[in-house]
C-alpha cells in the first residue's frame, strides 16, 4: 500500500502551520487536494496535489530547528497581520513557526521549527518538559515568597493551580524558576498573586537547549548533539495536539 499521511500532518510537515491550525484552515475550505476541498482527517497519497489558497504545498524534507533570542516587543506568531511577528523579524529563508510562545514583554530563548510533531511533543503540558527563566521583580525576594511559588499557586483568573516547581534566588530582586507547564502569563500571574510585579522576564532554557551567549535578535541552528539529546527526551512524549490559551505565555 502506498504511504499516506493525514492532511493536517502533511501541512504541518510542509511548514505551513501547526496541525491544529491546519484543521481550522481545512474547516474554512482553504485547503484542496487534487482540486477539491480537503476534509478533516483525509489522507494525502504520493502524487496528490495539495494547495493552500493559491500556494502549492510540498512536504519539507529538511528538519529545521533553530534557537532564537527573542527581544521584547516581538510577538510569537507567524500571523502576517501582526506587524511585529517573529517570522518577519528573523527573516529565515524557509517557512518555520515558533514552538510555544513567549509573551511580547518577555525575551530570551524561543525555538522555531517546520516540524509539527516536534511542537506538540515539546510543548504539551502533560509531557512535563522543563522551561527555565530568570525573573526580576519590583521588590526584594523573600524565602516565604519563593516557598509559596515552589509549592504551587492558585490563579483565580484562570481557576487553576500551578504545579510545584523549582525556584532559586539569584539576586536581591531576582530568581530562577523552572516550569513544566505553560499557563497564560503564568509567571507574571504567580508573582502578582503575592503582590510582586515582574519587571524583566527572560527564558534561558527549553529542555536541554540553552540560550547561552546568543546575541539578542540573533538565531542559530540547534547542534547535532542538542538534537540527539532532544530526541531522547521526547522519545516517549505524546504528540497529541496542543491547545494554547491566549496570545502569550509566561
Amino acid at each position: 500500500m502506498e504511504e499516506s499521511v493525514r492532511i493536517n500532518k502533511y501541512l504541518s510537515e510542509a511548514g505551513i502551520c501547526s496541525r491544529r491550525e491546519a484543521d481550522r484552515q481545512i474547516e474554512m475550505q482553504r485547503v484542496t487536494i487534487n482540486g477539491r476541498a480537503a476534509m478533516a482527517g483525509e489522507r494525502v497519497f504520493p502524487g496528490d496535489v495539495v494547495m493552500y489558497g493559491n500556494k502549492l504545498v510540498s512536504r519539507e524534507e529538511e528538519v529545521i530547528l533553530i534557537a532564537v533570542n527573542k527581544p521584547e516587543g516581538i510577538v510569537c506568531t507567524a500571523e502576517k497581520r501582526e506587524k511585529d511577528n517573529i517570522v518577519d523579524f528573523i527573516k529565515y529563508p524557509k517557512r518555520i513557526y515558533p514552538i510555544g510562545r513567549l509573551d511580547k514583554k518577555s525575551h530570551g530563548l524561543l525555538l522555531m521549527t517546520n516540524q509539527g510533531d516536534l511542537v506538540n511533543k515539546m510543548m504539551r503540558s502533560g509531557n512535563y518538559h522543563e522551561k527555565e527563566y530568570i525573573v526580576k521583580v519590583n521588590r526584594e525576594v523573600t524565602k516565604e515568597f519563593l516557598r509559596e511559588l515552589a509549592e504551587g499557586v492558585y490563579l483565580e483568573e484562570l481557576d487553576a493551580t500551578t504545579r510545584p516547581c523549582k525556584v532559586e534566588k539569584v539576586g536581591r530582586r531576582s530568581f530562577r524558576i523552572i516550569l513544566t507547564q505553560g499557563l497564560n502569563r503564568q509567571i507574571r500571574r504567580m508573582c502578582e498573586a503575592f503582590g510582586y510585579r515582574v519587571v524583566d522576564l527572560k527564558r534561558v532554557r527549553i529542555m536541554n537547549i540553552h540560550l547561552g551567549d546568543l546575541r539578542e535578535g540573533a538565531y542559530r541552528k540547534v547542534t547535532r548533539e542538542e538534537w540527539q539529546e532532544l530526541q531522547k527526551q521526547i522519545k516517549y512524549s505524546s504528540s497529541e495536539t496542543v491547545i494554547l490559551k491566549g496570545k502569550g505565555k509566561d
